[in-house]
Order: structure tokens, then sequence, then C-alpha cells
């Protein structure tokens, strides 16, 4: 580390305390993560800003065997000490907030518990800084569960009375009767009757309902008996993402078919939607980060749906791109970093032309050029264009042409 950076550090760097972890812990900051000894006690050196912080219990007798991940945003200032503990009990980190009494005893002894600070690795602070940047802390807090840790949701257990009972077979039915029995159900004109279905003549029973809901049940698709058998749970409160929605309606009411085709095509009326529910357009870029952090770092997959789905959709704006300019100079910017920390299986070994992503940033090209954008920003697409060569062998040659599947059909009348 350059001598005049870490004597900044040393000056307004702050301190993250963890007291209680068991050794073997998963416990990482930001790109790098460590198992911990018996003499861990937290991170020293902080660069002030935003921070993941991230870890996981591992197994006593195989260190390799390590819970899922769980996280959390934390935004340090300058010389901050933010003093986290471990619950034996839950396993988990506590949730209570420590008093100001314990933190000023560990600030006034911090010289003594030094030793047993791991110093933040600066090596990784200048990617981490591109991949969070527009991260803020009010954005961190209205994105991330009510509960403030960030893992797989957690659900509800369910009493016996609701689980999905299904449907059953009736003793002495053979396979040649049970498809009669369930196309005779299919027929019947009245719910109301039940004559096949009593002492074991129906093909198929349910295990509570009366007869109604069989003949319901035998009108159902394949897929709809399967969505029948799986319970109803419902997450528990403060476990859940509070992402922005993607509206599902991507043209304004009353809009002509006309109109309803352009909006798809270009889909600057949803981004509008989305960056009206932000405190300011720049936010839908701190989300794009944050949505990319908690899957890359956390493990998180809906993380990764998010990031994808928010990807797709600034890639398919053009009337957007004049009035967002700002936007979409930090997305250039962000997306280029984010392919160069994106595990290269994701986007390898698919044909290029099948591949979203490709043929997305093709049609994302296509748009700044046609809508002829600011010249910073042709600078910045030709240098993403080289970069995800370099990454993934993709070329992009005639931007201003359709690919085939995008061509307009030509019909020869007689």
């Amino acid at each position: 580390m350059d001598g005049r950076i870490a004597e900044m550090l040393h000056q307004k760097g702050a301190t993250f305390v963890f007291l209680g972890v068991p050794k073997g812990t998963v416990f990482g900051i930001d790109l790098k993560c460590w198992h911990t000894d018996e003499e861990f006690r937290g991170i020293r050196l902080i660069p002030p800003g935003m921070h993941y912080i991230y870890y996981a219990s591992a197994s006593v007798t195989e260190i390799d065997d390590v819970s899922q991940r769980s996280g959390f945003f934390q935004y340090f200032n300058e010389n901050d000490i933010i003093v986290k503990m471990w619950d034996k009990k839950t396993e988990d980190v506590s949730m209570e907030i420590v008093n100001e009494q314990t933190v000023e005893r560990i600030r006034e002894n911090l010289n003594n518990i030094d030793r047993y600070l791991a110093p933040y690795p600066y090596d990784i602070w200048s990617r981490w800084h591109c991949l969070s940047r527009q991260i803020s802390e009010a954005l961190a807090k209205k994105l991330s569960p009510e509960k403030g840790l960030i893992r797989s949701e957690e659900f509800h257990s369910i009493p016996d009375s609701e689980r999905p009972r299904g449907i059953k077979k009736c003793k002495g039915s053979s396979k040649k009767e049970e498809k009669e029995k369930t196309t005779e159900n299919r027929e019947e004109p009245s719910q109301g009757s039940s004559e096949h279905l009593h002492k074991g003549e129906g093909s198929y029973q349910e295990s509570s309902p009366g007869p109604s809901g069989t003949r319901r049940l035998s009108r159902m698709t394949e897929k709809e008996r399967e969505d029948a058998m799986l319970p109803n749970l419902k997450p528990v409160e403060g476990t859940v993402m509070r992402f922005t929605e993607i509206p599902k309606n991507k043209y304004p009411p009353g809009s002509t078919p006309m109109e309803i085709t352009k909006h798809h095509l270009d889909q600057s009326y949803t981004l509008e939607l989305m960056i009206a529910q932000h405190d300011e357009p720049l936010h839908i870029i701190g989300e794009l980060q944050f949505a990319y952090a908690i899957f890359l770092i956390g493990h998180y997959w809906s993380g990764f749906d998010h990031w994808r789905n928010l990807v797709l959709l600034l890639c398919s704006c053009e009337d957007a791109l004049d009035k967002y300019r700002d936007v979409f100079i930090h997305f250039i910017a962000t997306i280029q970093h984010q392919m160069k920390e994106l595990p290269l299986e994701f986007l390898c070994g698919i044909e290029m032309e099948q591949n979203v992503f490709y043929k997305k940033f093709r049609e994302f090209f296509r748009n700044v050029y046609s809508a002829k954008s600011n010249q910073n920003i042709i600078i910045m697409i030709e240098k993403l264009k080289k970069n995800l060569f370099d990454l993934f062998q993709w070329e992009f040659p005639n931007e201003d042409t359709d690919d085939d599947d995008e061509k307009p059909v030509v019909v020869e009348m007689e």
C-alpha cells in the first residue's frame, strides 16, 4: 500500500468490530473473504463509504461445509467504529444495537485490540468502488429487507390442516376405469351431481374436500395439478427484498395498437415509471449495482434475476437516451466493470446469437447510434464493445442492421 494512502487510512479509516465470531466462520467484506481464527475481532482501516459485510457459519467438523451467506450493507463515515456481536444461540449476528458505552469503551481500548483486527484489503478497493459508487446509504436501506439482513427468504411453517393433500386413487380402480371416470367427470354438466363419486366408484377423490373439488381437479391441466400440490408458503415479515417492481404493462392506458408496439420496442416509458419511484434518476443505477452485489458476493439468486431484468430494460430504451444522459453514461461505466467481475460460466458456452445479453447489447448499440447520442457516450460504447470482445469474443458488426429474427417479414402479393 502506498505510504500516503496508509497515512490517510490511519487518520480517517473506519473500524468494524465483530465480537464472539466462532473459529472457521466465513467472513468477508466487499470482494474479499476469509475463514476466521480464534483471535479474529474484525476489520480496521476501512475506507469511508459503502461496504458489504457478509458471513456464513461453518461446520465444526468440516470447514468446507458452510451455510448460506448472510450479509448487509454498511455505510462507514470517517473514523467510525461499528460494533456487532455474534449470537451463539441463533448462530447468527445479533441484530440488537450495541450501546454507546460499549462502543466508547472499545474506542478507548482500540490500540489494545488492534492486533486482533485484520487490515482492509485495499487492493480490492478500486474494483469495489466502481461496482458500488451509486449505492447510497438511503437507497441500500430502502432496497434491503426490513430486518436488514440479506439472505434467502424465510417462510412461515404452515399447520398440518393447510398442507396440500392432492388427490388419491380409489381402491380397486384400474387404469382404464380411472381414465373413463376422469372423462365422465369432465363431461358432467352439473357440479351438484355426485353419482359417480360416492362409495369408491369415482376414479379420483380428494382427501378432504367433496365431489365438486374432485371434478375441478379432473378438469385441471398437468401444470395446475402440480401447482395445487405445492403449499402456499408465506415469507416471514421483514425478510423479503424490496426491489423496485418492473411494471408489467409497458404502455400507457388507452394506447392504440401502434403505440403498444412502439412501447414494446422502445421501453423508455417503462424506465420512466421506475425512475419515478426513486428520489433521483441515478438511483436506478444504484439499484442495478445493489442487485449485482448481492448476487455476486452474497450468492443471492434473486439478485441476479433483478439485475438481469434491469440490464435488459436499460438496453431497450432509445427515446430516454437523451433525456437521461447521465443515467446511461453511468450505466455503460457500471456494466463495463460488472462484466469483468461476472463469472465466465454465466455467459460462455452459449451461442452468441442465442445469448440474450449479446442480443440486448447489440440492440442497445443500435439505439445509441440511431439516436445520434452524445460523443462521450459513443466513445464509451466503443470501449465497451472492445472489452466485451476481449472477455467473450463478442463481435458487433453492422449495428445499423437487424438480426435475422428481428427483420420484417416481406409478403409478396399476387
